[in-house]
């Protein structure tokens, strides 16, 4: 079972996120509404896969994101985009594995979750 860690700081869309990773039988172990709880609870949980917003991250998404791969290096890193416009490419410059829109629909996010799945590095 993937182990999903869960970095929102909108508590609702946390909520969305945890049904359908329940759904694709997925498990969260662990939530965080800010960055600095997700550096200090994501390493701990052994998580497979980290979905992280992109308006969560610090000034240096770069940084930030080199931060969490240090911690939590066999992780692989998704990043929640609010908007497709430069983000989308800002996430992959600065280390996202991939990103994903939360425009999109249920159905779609449930298939790139389930895409990203496959690729979890054990």
């Amino acid at each position: 079972m993937t182990r999903v860690y869960l970095a929102d700081a909108k508590t609702e869309e946390r909520s969305a996120l945890r049904l359908l990773l329940l759904d694709l039988k997925m498990e969260v172990v662990g939530e965080a509404a800010d960055w600095s709880t997700t550096l200090a609870e994501a390493p701990v949980s052994r998580t497979d896969m980290l979905l992280v917003d992109w308006d969560l991250l610090p000034n240096s998404p770069t940084e930030a994101l080199d931060e969490l791969r240090i911690a939590c290096p066999a992780a692989l890193v998704i990043i929640l985009i609010s908007h497709l416009d430069a983000r989308q490419q800002a996430a992959l410059s600065a280390g996202a594995d991939a990103f994903i829109s939360k425009g999109e629909t249920s159905e779609r996010v449930a298939e790139r979750l389930r895409h990203a799945a496959e690729r979890v590095r054990v």
